[in-house]
C-alpha cells in the first residue's frame, strides 16, 4: 500500500470541561465578613468599595484596607440570612456629584433604595445625608434581590426578588402590580434626591401596572450586570429546586420582557398543570443542581489580563464554587468550567480596565482577582487529555503570548519559534507547528522533542509577546494513543471514508494518529522520516473490539510529529458503522467509527 502525503489540518480546539483550569484566584485582601459587592466608580481614583452585609462599605485604596469605613449603617439594618446591606452603585460622573446609591433591607425587613452624599473627606460618607427614594415590604425574609447598577441609558436598575417563601406563593412573578420579582428601572439623576419614572419605560401606561417595572418573571436576581461593550442585560437569576438559569437582554430592548418565573424555572416548566409559555423570554442558558444550588452573577470579560476570556461572560455558583465562561458559539450558548475554586462565591466585581474580582464569604470573608493561569496547559493535540508523548504532536494554551489574532502555520523543516513563540520541554526547544489566537484564545501546537521522557513529567514553558510563562510539569508517557477525528481513515486511494463511500472487506485503510511514541529510523525533531519509521512499541487496531490486520505503524510520511497507521478489514467484518481504536499495551484510544459495506 502507497502512503499518504498531505497536510493534516491543524484544527483550533478547546479543553473540555474535565480538563479546565483555565484561571488562577490571586487575594487581594481579607477579613470582609460577608461580601456582598464590590465597585469601583470611574473617579480616577482606582479605588475599590467592598459592601460587607452587616451594613459596612469599605474601601480598599492602594493596596491597602482602610480601617475606617466609607460607609456604616448597621443601625438601620438587621443583617443574616439574605438580609443586610445588599448592593451599591456610582452614578456616572461620580468624581464631580460625590454621592451613591446603595439597597439594602431595613430592620423590619423591607427593602429600602436610598442615596447618600460624601462628606469633605473623599473616603467618608456623610451619614445624615440620606435620602430615601424607594421602599418595598417584603412579605418573606428570603429573595429580597439587591442589585444596582446604572445602565448605559443612564437609569438606575435595581433587581428585586419575588418576596421570597418557597415557589413564590404569592405570585408576586408574574403580576405586575408589584415590584416584587421585577428588573426595575428608574431616573434618579435628573433631579437629585428625587425618584422618577422614565416615560420610557414599559407599562408607564398599563393600568395597575407599576411604572417602576421595566422586566418580569424573575424568582431572585440577586447579581446582574451590563456589557460594558455591547450594553446588553446580563442577569443571573437564582433557581428554585432544579435550575439555575441566564437571562440575557439585548441592549436595542424596549424591555417589558416576561422570564418566566414561577411558571417556568429555567427552561422547564415549574407549574406542569399552568405551564403556558407564550409570550416568555427564555433564558439563554441554565445548569441543574447537580452543578450547584445558587448562581452569582458575574461580568462579560472585557480585560485584558486573560485574552481567552474576551467576551465570555464569567459567572459562577455559590453552593460548589465552580466559576465558569459562557460563550457564544455561532449562536450556541456553550459554558465551560474555568476553575473549581472551593469558594463561597457571593459576588464579582469589575474594575475600571475590565478585570474581575470575585467575594468569598466562607471564613473571615476575602476578595479575589480573576487571572489568566500563567503555565501553559498542554494536552495530545489529538485527544486533548493532559500529557505530552515523545516526538508526538501536542498543544499548549497560553495566556498573553500570542499577541496577534489570527493562524500563522510553519514550512518544514519545523522550526523552534514562530513569530518568536518558542517552547521548551525539559530545556530542550521543541518544534513549532502552529500558533493562534482566535477570539482571544490562544494556542501554540509543537512536537515533543524525542528526548522528551516517558514516565514522571515534562517541564514545559512558553516564550513570545516579551513574556514567558511559569513552568509547567505535564504527565509524560512513553505513549498516549489518539486518533484525529477531523481526518478519521481514509482508504487506499486516498479518499476520506464516509457512510457514502464505505471500506469493503478485505480493503486497506489508514488514520492518522498522535501518541504512538518513540520510533526506529528516528529523524531529526522537526523533520520528516526518510523512510519507514515504525514505532517501538506495539499499535493495535480494534475493530468492534477485535484485533485485525496491522500492516504499519509509525510515521506518517511528510507530517511531523504525526503518525499513520494502516490496517485491512477483515472478511469476516460486519456490515454497517462499526466501531474503532487503537491499543497500546493497556491504554486505549477514544472510538472512531467506520462505515463498512
Amino acid at each position: 500500500m502507497r502512503f499518504k502525503y498531505a497536510v493534516l489540518p491543524i484544527c483550533i480546539l478547546l479543553l473540555s470541561e474535565a480538563q479546565a483550569q483555565e484561571i488562577l484566584l490571586q487575594p487581594v485582601t481579607s477579613g470582609l465578613a460577608g461580601p456582598t459587592d464590590i465597585q469601583f466608580p470611574d473617579d480616577g481614583s482606582g479605588r475599590m468599595f467592598v459592601v460587607q452585609q452587616s451594613g459596612l462599605i469599605r474601601i480598599f485604596p492602594n493596596g491597602a484596607l482602610r480601617d475606617q469605613p466609607f460607609l456604616d449603617i448597621r443601625s438601620k439594618t438587621a443583617a443574616g440570612g439574605e438580609r443586610g446591606l445588599l448592593g451599591l452603585a456610582f452614578p456616572p460622573n461620580y468624581a464631580a456629584k460625590q454621592r451613591f446609591y446603595v439597597n439594602y433591607t431595613d430592620l423590619n425587613g423591607d427593602t429600602v433604595i436610598s442615596t447618600f452624599r460624601v462628606s469633605s473627606d473623599p473616603n467618608v460618607t456623610d451619614s445624615s445625608s440620606e435620602t430615601i427614594l424607594l421602599t418595598q415590604k417584603q412579605p418573606f425574609p428570603n429573595h429580597n434581590g439587591g442589585g444596582l447598577a446604572f445602565g448605559p441609558d443612564g437609569f438606575l436598575y435595581a433587581g428585586l426578588g419575588d418576596g421570597g417563601s418557597g415557589g413564590d406563593p404569592l405570585g408576586n412573578g408574574q403580576n405586575l402590580g408589584t415590584l416584587l420579582g421585577k428588573m426595575l428601572r428608574v431616573d434618579v439623576e435628573s433631579t437629585p434626591g428625587t425618584l422618577r419614572i422614565p416615560p420610557s419605560n414599559p407599562f408607564v401606561s398599563r393600568s395597575g401596572a407599576r411604572g417602576e417595572i421595566w422586566a418580569y418573571g424573575l424568582r431572585n436576581p440577586w447579581r446582574f450586570s451590563f456589557d460594558r461593550q455591547t450594553g446588553d442585560l446580563w442577569i443571573a437569576d437564582v433557581g428554585q429546586d432544579s435550575y439555575e438559569e441566564i437571562d440575557r437582554q439585548p441592549a436595542s430592548s424596549a424591555g417589558g420582557e416576561n422570564y418566566g418565573w414561577n411558571i417556568t424555572e429555567g427552561l422547564h416548566c415549574y407549574q406542569a398543570q399552568t405551564c403556558a409559555t407564550a409570550g416568555l423570554t427564555p433564558p439563554i442558558f441554565e445548569y441543574p443542581h447537580t452543578l450547584g444550588c445558587s448562581i452569582t452573577g458575574g461580568f462579560v470579560y472585557r480585560g485584558t489580563k486573560s485574552p481567552r476570556l474576551r467576551g465570555d461572560y464569567v459567572y459562577g455558583d455559590y453552593c460548589s464554587g465552580r466559576i465558569w465562561a459562557l460563550s457564544d458559539n455561532a449562536g450556541v450558548w456553550t459554558s465551560r468550567v474555568l476553575l473549581e475554586s472551593g469558594r463561597s462565591i457571593t459576588v464579582f466585581g469589575q474594575d475600571r480596565s475590565g478585570e474581575i474580582y470575585l467575594g468569598d464569604a466562607a471564613g473571615a470573608g476575602s476578595i479575589w482577582r480573576i487571572a489568566g493561569s500563567t503555565a501553559p496547559e498542554v494536552v495530545n493535540a489529538a485527544s486533548f487529555l493532559p500529557g505530552l508523548t515523545p516526538g508526538s504532536l501536542a498543544t499548549a494554551f497560553v495566556t498573553g503570548i500570542v499577541a496577534t489574532p489570527g493562524i500563522t502555520f510553519a514550512t518544514q523543516p519545523l522550526p523552534q519559534s514562530i513569530g518568536g513563540v518558542s517552547v521548551t520541554v525539559n530545556n530542550v526547544p521543541a518544534p513549532v507547528v502552529a500558533i493562534a489566537n482566535v477570539n482571544g484564545v490562544e494556542q501554540v501546537n509543537f512536537q515533543a522533542p524525542f528526548e522528551s521522557p516517558i514516565s514522571g513529567n515534562a517541564t514545559i514553558t512558553v516564550s513570545g509577546a516579551g513574556a514567558t510563562t511559569a513552568a509547567n510539569d505535564i504527565a509524560a508517557f512513553a505513549f498516549q494513543p489518539a486518533i484525529y477525528s477531523n481526518a478519521t481513515v481514509h482508504n487506499a486511494t486516498y479518499t476520506l471514508v464516509t457512510s457514502s463511500s464505505p471500506l469493503t472487506r478485505g480493503e486497506y485503510a489508514f488514520l492518522y494518529a498522535s501518541g504512538l511514541g518513540r520510533v526506529n529510523n528516528q529523524p531529526p525533531n522537526g523533520q520528516t522520516n526518510s523512510g519507514l519509521a515504525a514505532t517501538l512499541n506495539t499499535v493495535e487496531v480494534l475493530l468492534n473490539g477485535a484485533p485485525i490486520e496491522v500492516e504499519y505503524a509509525g510515521l506518517a510520511p511528510g507530517l511531523p510529529g504525526v503518525y499513520q497507521v494502516n490496517f485491512r478489514i477483515p472478511q469476516s467484518a460486519q456490515s454497517g458503522q462499526q466501531p474503532l481504536r487503537l491499543r497500546m499495551g493497556s491504554t486505549l484510544s477514544s472510538e472512531v467509527s467506520v462505515p463498512i459495506q
